[in-house]
C-alpha cells in the first residue's frame, strides 16, 4: 500500500502547530517574568503576536514546493534515498551512495513545455513520486500536490506541475538561495525553445558539449520538424483550425529562431572546455555564462544568455 503525501503533511502541519505553540507560550511566560521584576505592568503585556514567534507554522504550497526541490536534487544526485542530508556536494563521486533509486546519468535534465517527453524533468518528478510513494496512491498525491502549487480549473495535476517546473521553480530557487543557485537553468529565451537543469556540484568542462549533443540538437530538430509539419497543415486549413495552426506557426517560427541564435552561442561555448573554480563563488562562476557575443558564419553579431538571468 502506497503512502498519502496529504497525511504526512498533516503530520508535520501539527508537528510544527505544537512546536509553535509551545515556543509562544513559553515567550510569553518569560514576558511575564521579566514585566514583574521590572514592574512593566503598565506599559507591556506578555503577549506574542503570531508574527513575532520565532518559529513559523506549516505551509502547504511552501512544504510542497520544497518537497518539489527535493525531488529535484534525488534526480540530480545532490540527495539520496540511502544517504539523510547531502549525497553529493563536490569531491569523488560515491555510487554506493545512490542504490536505492539511480539519479541521472551526467546531471542534465531537459526541461520541455509540452508533458510526454520521458526523459523530462516532469516525468521524472511524476516516475519519483511513483517510486517513493506508490503508484496506488499516485492519483492522490498529484492531485495534491497541483492544488497546493494553484491548479487551474482548465489543466490536469500533471499540467499543473509542468507548468510550476517551467515557469516557477527557477524564480523560487534563486530566491531561497540568496541568488547563488546551486541548480543552474539554461534557457534560449523567453519563447521556452529548450530548456535543462544542471547541478553546478557536478559540472564539469564537458558539460557544454554533452547538452549540445544529446539534448539540444535533438530538441532543435524536433521543433524543426514540428514547424514543417504545421506548415504543410496550414495549406489546407480554414476557419478557426487555419487560425489556430497560425498562431501555432508563428509561435514555432520565434522558437526556431531562438534556437537558432542559443545554439550558436552554445556551440562556441562548448568548443572552450570551461572549468569552474567553485572558490571564486557562484557569481562569479555565472556571469560566465551571461552576456556572450560572437560574430556568426554570415558575419552578424549574436548575443545571448546562456543560463536564466539573475536580476
Amino acid at each position: 500500500m502506497g503512502r498519502l503525501i496529504s497525511e504526512k503533511y498533516r503530520e508535520w502541519e501539527a508537528e510544527c502547530k505544537n512546536r509553535f505553540e509551545t515556543i509562544k507560550h513559553n515567550e510569553e511566560e518569560l514576558n511575564k517574568i521579566f514585566i514583574d521584576i521590572y514592574n512593566l505592568k503598565e506599559e507591556l503585556t506578555p503577549e506574542v503576536a503570531d508574527k513575532d514567534v520565532t518559529v513559523r507554522l506549516a505551509d502547504k504550497q511552501r512544504e510542497i514546493k520544497s518537497l518539489i526541490s527535493y525531488l529535484i536534487g534525488v534526480e540530480i544526485g545532490r540527495y539520496s534515498l540511502d544517504v539523510e542530508g547531502l549525497a553529493y556536494a563536490g569531491g569523488e563521486w560515491n555510487p554506493m551512495n545512490y542504490v536505492t533509486y539511480q539519479p541521472d546519468d551526467d546531471g542534465i535534465i531537459p526541461v520541455y513545455t509540452q508533458l510526454g517527453m520521458q526523459d523530462g524533468l516532469t516525468a521524472r518528478i511524476i516516475g519519483l513520486i511513483k517510486h517513493i510513494y506508490g503508484d496506488d496512491t499516485y492519483r492522490e498525491n498529484i492531485d495534491f500536490i497541483a492544488e497546493a502549487l494553484g491548479k487551474n480549473t482548465n489543466e490536469s495535476s500533471e499540467e499543473t506541475l509542468n507548468r510550476y517546473l517551467n515557469d516557477g521553480f527557477y524564480a523560487d530557487h534563486l530566491k531561497i538561495y540568496q541568488k547563488r543557485p546551486i541548480y543552474w537553468m539554461f534557457s534560449s529565451g523567453k519563447n521556452n525553445a529548450f530548456k535543462c537543469l544542471i547541478y553546478l556540484h557536478r559540472y564539469n568542462e564537458d558539460t557544454l558539449a554533452r547538452i549540445n549533443s544529446k539534448y539540444f540538437l535533438n530538441e532543435s530538430a524536433r521543433i524543426n520538424a514540428e514547424v514543417e509539419d504545421v506548415r504543410i497543415q496550414l495549406e489546407t486549413a480554414d476557419g478557426k483550425d487555419k487560425l489556430r495552426l497560425d498562431k501555432l506557426y508563428k509561435m514555432l517560427i520565434a522558437r526556431q529562431k531562438e534556437m537558432i541564435e542559443y545554439g550558436q552561442i552554445l556551440d562556441h561555448m562548448a568548443n572552450q572546455y570551461i572549468n569552474l573554480d567553485l572558490d571564486d563563488g557562484v557569481k562569479v562562476n555565472y556571469s560566465k555564462f551571461q552576456s556572450i557575443e560572437i560574430v556568426n558564419d554570415n558575419g552578424a553579431k549574436v548575443k545571448k544568455d546562456l543560463l536564466v538571468p539573475i536580476k
